[in-house]
């Protein structure tokens, strides 16, 4: 059985975006040029980096570090506060002068979103610094997304040590580079993603099967999140389906990087794709019944029990 206690757990750096979420409860999404009185207001910890790695040290259970870049500011001063109390290391994250990044988010009373982000601290994240690159390299399981510069990603990528594991959550879609396709471990992406990645090389149509198919060529593990069909783990051309939790959503926001978070955590304590996956599920089903991107992201006990 993997070692689970935080002193001795393999480590977790995860290189990404932090925002604070301004959030508003609204009875359904509006639409264009529609005008809605929001039910409430609140404001928390957010970014996919960011988010992820929260779960990854409070959900997953691994020392986890964090790279990305803050505003000078209050948001960023909070922000910062809210990851450490989670656990997570903040010793190398950047000091930008441009202001913390923000994401305004729609919730409505089915628990769907619409999330507008304004980049801030995050676009002006161009470069590792010496520091964050060494601490790269002492990762077990590097995790990163695409709410960053993709150069920064790729340099982190390429700064890991031999034998550490590249999960690469390639969320908001984009298309990737050689560079970046050749050193990627693990691929995850929702059935969106896979779709818009799969066409960028060349697919014929968005049919999932095929999507995956395409991407399976290029990774040699693969996890297609399905939303309420849990999600498609493929590794070496074997498919395993993972089941979801049957729960009821109060906020999606964020469950898709309690799923990541988790997984990467779980992958650096040792256990295989799959089980990763499985507890990535559990936790991700939690996260949708509490609201907050950081503040629904459940604790590990929380999870172990419920598996």
């Amino acid at each position: 059985m993997p070692n689970e206690v935080m002193g001795d757990a393999m480590g977790v750096v995860v290189v990404g975006s932090a925002n604070m979420d301004v959030v508003t409860r609204v009875p359904r999404i509006p639409g264009p040029g529609e005008t809605l009185l929001a039910l409430s207001f609140a404001r928390g910890g957010g970014g996919k980096g960011a988010n992820q790695a929260v779960a990854a040290a409070r959900a997953g259970g691994a020392q986890t570090v964090f790279v990305g870049a803050l505003g000078r500011d209050a948001d960023g001063d909070a922000l910062r506060e809210g990851l450490a109390d989670a656990g997570v290391d903040t010793g190398v994250i950047s000091v930008s002068d441009a202001p913390t990044g923000t994401a305004l988010i729609s919730v409505a009373e089915d628990g769907e979103n619409a999330i507008v982000v304004v980049g801030g601290a995050n676009a002006d994240f161009t470069e590792l610094s010496g520091e964050q690159r060494e601490r790269v390299g002492q990762a077990d399981v590097l995790l990163a997304q695409l709410e960053i510069a993709p150069e920064v990603v790729l340099a982190a990528a390429q700064a890991r040590s031999e034998g550490a594991t590249f999960v690469l959550n390639a969320a908001p879609s984009a298309p990737l580079s050689e560079q970046m396709w050749a050193e990627v471990d693990v691929l995850v992406v929702n059935e969106h993603e896979a779709a818009d990645l799969a066409e960028s090389l060349g697919a014929p149509d968005r049919d999932l099967d095929a999507a995956v198919d395409r991407l399976a060529e290029r990774v040699s593990a693969l996890v297609v999140t399905l939303g309420g069909k849990g999600c498609l783990v493929l590794q070496d051309r074997r498919r395993t389906q993972v089941p979801a939790v049957r729960v009821t959503p109060v906020d999606t926001t964020g469950a898709g990087d309690t799923f990541v978070g988790v997984l990467g955590a779980r992958l650096a304590l040792g256990d295989d794709l799959v089980e990763a996956a499985r507890w990535g599920s559990v936790a991700a089903a939690l996260a949708v019944q509490r609201p907050g991107a950081q503040d629904g992201v459940p604790h590990a006990d929380e999870v172990r029990a419920a598996r």
